[in-house]
Order: structure tokens, then sequence, then C-alpha cells
């Protein structure tokens, strides 16, 4: 039977937080090590050199700095994002004439996915901005582009956008975010989805029924394709979000102009290696978790 949309709509938020959790415990170190070098590229020579000097200079919990607001974000992320994700289906499924419950292509999936990533990116855009100054927060004192001694707690980073910006100062950095999300999104569904595809077609089963590991390639393969996409972005949206922390930052288009002139093309894709390294474990284990507490609790509630 099919569920009540309420009920629907409370196991794809709830399916969604845990797989976010899941993507957050098993990648942390990786993305502290890709914001470093997205916005200090000069400062480290590659991926070993900035986790090896990390480790060195603060420690293991170093490599786990914003893990809260990490959690915070991913969690709020992906289960506003499939939340959206099942409703904005049902909008594609009306626009394309298609009844209600009914299969959609792999196209239609990743359309839908990217109309979700604009809602999506409301949550994410305040928490990665605390997130990556508290990863950041070592390389802005070396620079001298802030005071040294200052101290790096969620709460700190947090009274210190209020105190100097406001609430709004939260917000530094979200059309940069939703020009990531939007293009990033339709690669991650649609790579996802056809990766699920062909395995089921290999294995001659359907979608749900392919096993662990192919499941969690095609969630690996899905944040490969997402992040080569749209790494330039999530560099410039970094930077904007980062070093506004020593003063005015000017807009996305002056960021992006300006990094291209200073430092060439290349440092937009500075600190890809470790977000490579890091899509396939964390965004694997974020559709697991997804896909099996989301069939558990479809169970449960009785659909058919």
């Amino acid at each position: 039977m099919a569920l009540h949309p309420i009920v629907q709509a409370i196991i794809d938020f709830s399916a969604g937080a845990a797989g976010g959790t899941a993507c957050v415990l098993s990648g942390q170190p990786f993305d502290t090590v890709k914001v470093k070098m997205q916005t200090f590229p000069t400062m480290y020579r590659g991926f070993i050199h900035c986790f090896v000097s990390t480790y060195r200079m603060v420690g293991l919990h170093g490599l786990y700095k914003g893990t809260t607001p990490a959690l915070v974000s991913n969690i709020g992320e992906n289960a506003v994002l499939f939340l959206s994700y099942g409703l904005c289906q049902d909008m594609v499924r009306f626009v394309c004439g298609v009844d209600k419950g009914a299969n959609l292509s792999d196209v239609q999936k990743a359309s839908s996915g990217s109309f979700a990533s604009v809602f999506s990116s409301l949550v994410v855009c305040p928490t990665e901005l605390v997130k990556c100054r508290l990863q950041a927060m070592h390389e802005m004192e070396a620079s001298g582009k802030i005071a040294s001694g200052q101290r790096s707690t969620v709460w700190s980073v947090v009274k210190s956008v209020l105190k100097t910006k406001g609430p709004l100062g939260f917000y530094e950095g979200l059309t940069s975010t939703i020009a990531r999300e939007v293009p990033g999104y339709f690669c991650f569904f649609g790579a996802y989805e056809l990766s699920r595809s062909k395995f089921a077609q290999y294995l001659g089963t359907d979608k749900d029924s392919i096993g662990v590991l192919p499941l969690m390639f095609s969630g690996g393969f899905g944040g490969a394709c997402l992040w080569f996409m749209v790494f330039p972005i999530d560099c410039v949206k970094s930077r904007i979000q980062v070093h506004s922390l020593g003063g005015k930052q000017v807009g996305f288009m002056k960021t992006f102009k300006g990094i291209i002139r200073t430092e060439g093309f290349t440092a937009l894709y500075s600190g890809l290696a470790p977000t490579m390294i890091r899509t396939f474990p964390a965004n694997g284990a974020l559709f697991l978790a997804y896909e099996l507490s989301r069939k558990f609790m479809m169970e449960a509630a009785g659909a058919s």
C-alpha cells in the first residue's frame, strides 16, 4: 500500500540524516585537507604534505576540526535533500505527465536531485561557513590574515559571525553554494542511478537488489562525478567563506577572476586529490546508509 505523504516525508528525511552521518564519519579528515589546500594552495606541496603537516602541527584532532558543524551540515543537508528529492520527483512526474508513483528515468531522477539541491543549499551554506573557518583557522593565523591566539571552537566562530555580520553573515558564499549544488547534484544523482541501472542489467536483477558493493560503488561514482564537475566553484566558495574572516570579501565572480589572474587555472583544482580519495568511501557510505535505513523504515511502515 502507498504510505501517507507525511509518513513518506519523515522516512525520506530520516534516511537522509542517516546517510549524512555516515558520510561525515567516513570522510572528515580528507575534507579538512581539501579545505586547507583550496584556501591556501601555496602553503602545501600536495595532499600528502598537507595531511602530514596538519597531523604533526595539531595532531589527529586537527584532521577532525569542524566535525561538529560538518555533522550538522551533512545531516541537515542530506535530510532536506532527500526529503526534497522525493517531493521533486512528484513535481517532475507532474511536469512530464507521468502517473504519481510511476518509476522515473535516470535523467528525470537526476533533474529531481538538481531541483532538490536548491533547498538543501539554504541549510548547508551556514554550517559549511563555520566548518571551513574552523578547518583553515591555523592557516589564517599563520598567514597573518587574523590575529593569532584566537579560540577556534564552533561557538567562538558562530559568535564572531553574529557580532561582525549579523545572521546574514552565515550566508556569505550562498551564490557559489547554489551554483555548485544545482549542476553537481544533477551529476550526482544521474551518475548514481545510471551506475545502479548498469549493475542491475549486468546482474540480471532490479536496482534495489544489486547488493552492498555495487551500491557503494554507485554512490562513490556519483560523488566523483559531482566533485569533478563543480570543484572550481567549491574552491571559490571556500575562499569566500574563509577569507571573509579577515575582512571584507569580494563576490563570486571577482574571487574567481582573482584566482585565475594571480594563481592560474590549476589553483581552482587545488585539493582535488583528497576529495576524489574521500568520495568513494564517504558517498558509498552515504547511499548505503540511506538505502538500507529507508528500506527498513518503508517495510516497518507497511509499504508495498
